[in-house]
């Protein structure tokens, strides 16, 4: 029959062990949530940089709400395409 240091010495094993596994899995998630908050951000920020774009070049040109829809499409495309990257490289 084990002796009551053995039977500590055990669990202390068995405790460590089990702490080590909720750590990892909060990190992955943390992790996780990292990732999308970027791939989101960074949707948002090249449509709004490409409409910002289009704002300032027809306020330039005169050509009201043209180069402001053409930007902000550029834009999209632009966005959609780092999201598509980002995921690639997640992927890996």
């Amino acid at each position: 029959m084990m002796d009551e240091d053995q039977f500590k010495t055990r669990l202390k094993i068995a405790k460590n062990k089990t702490d080590k596994d909720k750590r990892s899995e909060k990190e992955n998630k943390g992790s996780s949530m990292g990732s999308a908050f970027k791939m989101s951000t960074e949707l948002v920020s090249a449509v709004a940089v490409g409409t910002i774009i289009g704002f300032i070049l027809d306020n330039w040109f005169g050509t009201k709400p043209w180069l402001i829809l053409i930007f902000f499409f550029i834009g999209v495309v632009a966005g959609i395409m780092n999201v598509i990257r980002s995921a690639k490289k997640m992927q890996k």
